[in-house]
């Protein structure tokens, strides 16, 4: 009984540990984006996530490691709604169609203000805190294209598209897609992502050229 008791109250102690813990993280990713970097201090997200300031520090030993956890979270998490549950192209799906929907996902995810925001404090950051840029290349970009070289080798090995190196191709058709979007949001603001529509239509003109050089030849 004593054993089952003592369970339970550890079970109970990891549960509000980690949900102070996500309190933090919530209330420390919203003070980041809004105040960066420098302008954060940890008595404020001690604050906003009601929480002690030791407690913060229980959980993250310094500002750095906070700021690198949510940036690899956020980055993670986007990563994964664009590239996991991928379902493979079916039998009879046409492959523009597949891809055009791919690569609109992609951009819907990657272009919302609040990564839009993160990447460009990270930016901001580069020169005092590489580490930072390296956490968010590695868990975003590089993990990105890893991936979508695994799904463009399966298509060719069905036959489906003509590729040498996965990876390359996919570095193309990750810039035919992103390129112009991602440089407007960038540098001129979230006032400059652009619409649904006009996402679509830069997918379904990347995808166009993307096939040009990389679909499978007419017989």
């Amino acid at each position: 009984m004593g054993s089952e008791a003592s369970e339970n109250t550890d079970a109970e102690g990891d549960g509000r540990s980690a949900r102070k813990r996500r309190a933090i993280l919530d209330a420390a990713t919203e003070v980041f984006l809004r105040s960066g970097y420098l302008g954060t201090n940890m008595d404020e997200i001690a604050a906003l996530s009601a929480v002690s300031k030791q407690t913060v520090y229980k959980h993250f030993s310094s500002k750095e490691a906070l700021f690198i956890e949510i940036v690899g979270g956020m980055t993670t998490g986007a990563g994964d709604i664009v590239h996991n549950d991928v379902a493979e192209l079916g039998r009879d799906e046409d492959l523009s169609a597949y891809l055009v929907e791919y690569a609109l996902r992609q951009l819907t995810v990657v272009l919302t203000p609040r990564i839009m925001q993160l990447r460009r404090l990270v930016i901001g950051e580069v020169t005092r805190f590489p580490e930072l840029a390296r956490v968010l290349y590695e868990r975003g970009p590089a993990r990105a294209m890893a991936m979508l070289a695994g799904v463009f080798q399966g298509l060719a090995e069905r036959g489906l598209l003509t590729i040498d190196d996965p990876q390359i191709a996919a570095s193309h058709f990750n810039w035919l897609i992103m390129s112009e979007p991602l440089n407007q949001a960038m540098l001129l603001g979230d006032d400059a992502i652009p619409s649904q529509a006009d996402l679509r239509r830069n997918a379904e003109a990347g995808v166009r050229v993307f096939l040009a050089a990389y679909g499978r030849p007419a017989r």
